[in-house]
């Protein structure tokens, strides 16, 4: 297998700092430039972090001294550098779309965990076990920008992480209602409890714009590819609310569904347990061997003792049983900032290296 020399856009923000910690070792990407803003901008890393580093390991030895540069300013450097970037950055959404667009005219593909180009139309929203042919929209995008091998590519939003992997296996029984709950990690809002003491022994009723992302972006990620870009599903109808809870990784949710054609729940549990992705059959170094794993026991899945399954890229599910408004409910955890956010990015750039999208 080819190695990558890859860039980390927005490196000092936890997502950032996680994408570190997957990349110190990956056996086919190497760090060769990092970037985040003017204020970090000439510094060595772990003077940019000094105070901020919020992962519970060490900052990686091999990053301590890289200096830092300008994600705006220095783009041509960093394109230079690296076969692609990595993009986490904290900036107002039309920055963030003029941002990845400029380092994809620059010839630097761009894998994104930010939300700016996700409703983009030729812009691919990849969960890799669940829409990887989507990826196939990419030379339609390269004719819009004039690229050779320029181009953007995200993941999907860490709420929907959970639930859209885990209905994904039943479709073809076609769901035509959900209804979801999300119990929603700190992390996802880039904190701690050391930063945010006031989340302790608390639950906040509202994130902004989650919701929409919840009922929304479920639907290109089951769309389809057209000339013009990828078109949206017209089913199932989503409603969501979403909730912050005093939990410190990892998203659940409640789910409620019900189909056209009602499958059995021995189906429902045989489906979820053969699922398997394209991730699964290329082997790709992050994907978990199982990417749904169902706990029978009725008070599973739990946040402490799942989130980390399969190194945290794992769809725990359990309490699957009837209901009386829907066919089913269930529920379902995920790691929001791995398989939710730096692991799923570092997956979709495994998926995009296997398929030739970067040379």
């Amino acid at each position: 297998m080819n190695k990558w020399n890859v860039g980390v856009v927005g490196c000092t923000g936890m997502v950032g700092q996680r994408f570190l910690t997957l990349l110190e070792n990956h056996p086919w990407f190497t760090v060769t430039a990092l970037a985040a803003s003017s204020h970090s901008a000439g510094k060595p890393y772990q003077e940019a972090v000094r105070g901020r580093w919020k992962m519970s390991v060490p900052i990686p030895e091999s990053f301590k001294e890289m200096v830092v540069y300008d994600a705006v300013s220095d783009q041509v450097r960093i394109a230079e550098q690296v076969d692609f970037i990595f993009c986490a950055v904290d900036m107002k959404k039309d920055d963030i779309r003029a941002l990845e667009e400029s380092y994809a005219r620059a010839e630097c593909p761009v894998v994104s965990n930010n939300s700016a180009n996700r409703w983009t139309p030729d812009v691919p929203m990849v969960i890799p076990e669940v829409n990887p042919s989507h990826l196939e929209i990419i030379p339609i995008q390269r004719q819009r920008l004039g690229t050779k091998k320029g181009f953007i590519a995200v993941k999907s939003n860490c709420s929907i992480q959970s639930y859209v992997p885990a209905l994904a296996p039943l479709l073809d029984f076609e769901p035509e209602r959900v209804l979801v709950c999300t119990y929603q990690a700190i992390s996802g809002a880039g904190r701690t409890f050391d930063t945010w003491p006031e989340m302790t022994d608390n639950l906040i009723p509202y994130i902004g714009g989650e919701e929409e992302k919840s009922e929304q972006e479920p639907l290109k990620v089951w769309g389809s590819l057209t000339p013009e870009g990828i078109q949206a599903a017209n089913f199932p109808s989503i409603t969501a609310q979403c909730f912050r809870v005093p939990v410190s990784d990892g998203h659940m949710a409640a789910v409620f569904a019900s189909f056209r054609h009602t499958p059995d729940i021995s189906v429902v549990k045989n489906r979820w347990a053969a699922f398997q992705g394209l991730p699964q059959k290329l082997a790709l170094p992050s994907a978990p061997l199982h990417p749904l794993y169902y706990f029978e026991e009725p008070d599973r899945p739990q946040t402490r003792l799942d989130r980390d399954l399969e190194n945290g890229m794992a769809i725990s599910i359990g309490r699957l049983r009837p209901d009386s408004q829907y066919d089913y409910k269930f529920a379902c955890l995920s790691h929001n900032t791995l398989r939710g956010a730096a692991g799923g990015g570092v997956l979709l750039a495994e998926l995009l290296c296997a398929q030739g999208y970067i040379d």
